[in-house]
């Protein structure tokens, strides 16, 4: 057990419901190669789990993550080999997290920096405790973003408030947040973790396979024209019928009654 609590990402569940925990608390959760490779993995492990329908990303100790290990920048004997092991299993993580049908809910507290931005924005939901605090850091040490940034940032807050945050790198806090649209929620710091069990636990009990076709829709709509975006759209919808999910939304639609989703 404690072999498994020194692990630099630690894989929980609970029922439909897992847990991916960056465990590196004494550095704030600073990203290393071993935990952009347990980040990779933990996701990799829960795409082959049906049975898992939502994603909480959280941090253990002070923060949920205060970016990359820059300590570890100095020492390298080749830096930009160094960092390019950490980038390459964060990316493929990122890429895993935003294609998974399930949905994903970030967990934030204390330092919310860099990498750790980055990560956040990639979640589908973010849910921030009242002492959070954000910058996107990069440009501090002379870096440009990773981890997925530079394309979700600015289709969330506009191109110019995207290049202020990037290039400015400035702190700010929950409130703010909440305000450029990066969080859905402010919550108490004490009571942060019920509030998110609450959000996992709804999203567990709906209907999955529609989550992932909405998930997919509303990725691609930056990229798409309308003509190819309505297709998409009926495609999407035609698919949808065949499901399970489907069927019981309707039918719980005309007996007025709640729908039992099942995730299939």
């Amino acid at each position: 057990m404690v072999g498994r609590l020194q692990e630099p990402v630690l894989l929980e569940e609970q029922g439909p419901v897992a847990s991916i925990r960056l465990n590196r608390p004494d550095v704030l959760n600073a990203l290393d190669v071993a935990m952009a490779e347990g980040l990779h993995a933990a996701l990799q492990s829960i795409a082959a789990r049906q049975e898992v329908r939502v994603i909480i990303i959280r941090g253990e100790g002070r923060a949920f993550c205060a970016g990359g290990d820059v300590g570890s920048f100095r020492t390298a004997p080749d830096v930009a080999e160094h960092v390019d092991a950490i980038i390459q299993p964060f990316h493929r993580a990122v890429t895993l997290l935003s294609e998974l049908p399930k949905p994903s809910v970030a967990m934030l507290h204390g330092a919310v920096a860099g990498a750790g931005l980055s990560l956040a924005l990639a979640c589908d939901f973010a849910l921030a405790a009242d002492d959070a605090r954000f910058t996107l850091a990069y440009s501090r040490i002379g870096a440009s973003p990773d981890g997925s940034a530079s394309w979700f940032l600015p289709r969330i807050v506009g191109l110019r408030k995207a290049k202020e945050i990037a290039l400015l790198a400035d702190l700010f806090d929950a409130a703010e947040a909440h305000r450029l649209g990066l969080v859905n929620r402010i919550v108490p710091a004490d009571r942060l973790e019920g509030e998110i069990m609450a959000l996992a636990e709804r999203l567990a009990t709906g209907p999955t396979a529609a989550y992932g076709r909405i998930k997919a829709l509303v990725h691609r709509s930056f990229d798409a024209g309308l003509k190819d975006q309505l297709e998409a759209e009926r495609q999407a919808f035609k698919a949808l019928t065949a499901t399970a999910d489907f069927r019981e939304g309707v039918a719980a639609f005309i007996e007025k009654r709640s729908a039992r989703f099942e995730g299939r």
